[in-house]
């Protein structure tokens, strides 16, 4: 009996939403398939699935199953994949999604360099703002900005993220440049929102090592920082970006730090990863790349003053 295989099946069917696509995308029968699963299930002695009007979900017991039969069957996979390949080889498909504007931006630049350096290696790379169940998805890795709260990944830090509030010199001449935090509420402020809420309270540090809270408010505001970027070099008002995305700018005098006194903290850019003991060689190999390509202190960090 194949308890691997079908559970490899259960969890693709789980993936696909029917137990047909899932079938085919294994290479079986719908018929056999639907044995297997019909034989996983008399085993355990537990329903597995259950059907909606478009799709089969997991039963309670299901979702156990599932959660702890991933890890076990990624650990199988990557465990006979390594002894397959020599120790340092890396090979098979790379799935990773990243933030669209830093993936095209500074990432997709030293893809070629990386896949020259792995010729067995495939990769598929993922643009989004939008944060991604990896497991579900089926990604390898994430690149993300900022604070983690998945209790269900690693990270490691590939590079800090610096963050300014900026705005362009002709805002500051037509609006005056704020000496203290507390002005920032006379200011037309750009903000950010996202799945978390509307971003209107700004936490700055003081040059005796504290925090000042400051709720802005301003007429624009946008789900993707590159809209919010462009508004700033129109001269819209005050915001909040990462360093990465506007060094170009600050260097060129097209944007101006504000507040420099009171610096934003500094967060970090992350390589996350589900749980898993052990890792694939091509996830290590990538996560060892950027690390070193970016580091503690980052390209786009070169030739701006502190």
């Amino acid at each position: 009996m194949d308890r691997v295989g079908d559970l490899t099946l259960f969890l693709r069917v789980l993936d696909l939403g029917s137990i047909t696509a899932a079938a085919h995308s294994l290479d079986l029968s719908v018929a056999v398939a639907s044995q297997r699963l019909k034989r996983l299930e008399k085993d355990l002695g537990v329903r597995l699935l259950h059907r909606t009007t478009r799709r089969l979900h997991a039963t309670p017991e299901g979702a156990a199953l599932a959660e702890q039969g991933r890890v076990l069957v990624e650990e199988l996979e990557t465990l006979g994949s390594g002894l397959r390949e020599a120790a340092q080889e890396v090979a098979g498909t790379l799935r990773v999604t990243m933030s669209a504007s830093f993936g095209r931006q500074y990432v997709s630049p030293l893809l070629p360099a990386f896949m020259a350096k792995h010729p067995k290696l495939k990769l598929s790379i993922h643009l989004s703002d939008n944060v991604v169940d990896l497991v579900s998805e089926g990604f390898d890795l994430a690149i993300r900005i900022g604070a983690l709260d998945d209790s269900r990944l690693v990270a490691r830090r590939i590079a800090p993220n610096r963050r300014v509030l900026c705005a362009s010199p002709d805002y500051l001449r037509r609006r005056g440049e704020p000496q203290i935090p507390a002005q920032l509420a006379e200011h037309d402020c750009l903000l950010l929102f996202g799945s978390g809420g509307r971003q209107d309270v700004w936490r700055l540090e003081t040059p005796e090592g504290g925090e000042v809270a400051v709720r802005v408010q301003g007429r624009f505001e946008s789900n993707f920082g590159e809209v919010l970027r462009d508004a700033s070099l129109a001269g819209q008002g005050i915001v909040v970006h990462s360093l990465w995305h506007v060094a170009d700018d600050l260097r060129a005098g097209r944007l101006k730090v504000v507040l420099p006194d009171y610096p934003l903290a500094t967060t970090a850019i992350s390589a996350v990863m589900p749980q898993r003991r052990l890792v694939p060689p091509r996830v290590r190999a990538f996560v060892d790349f950027l690390s070193d390509a970016f580091g503690e202190h980052p390209p786009w960090e070169r030739g701006l003053t502190a």
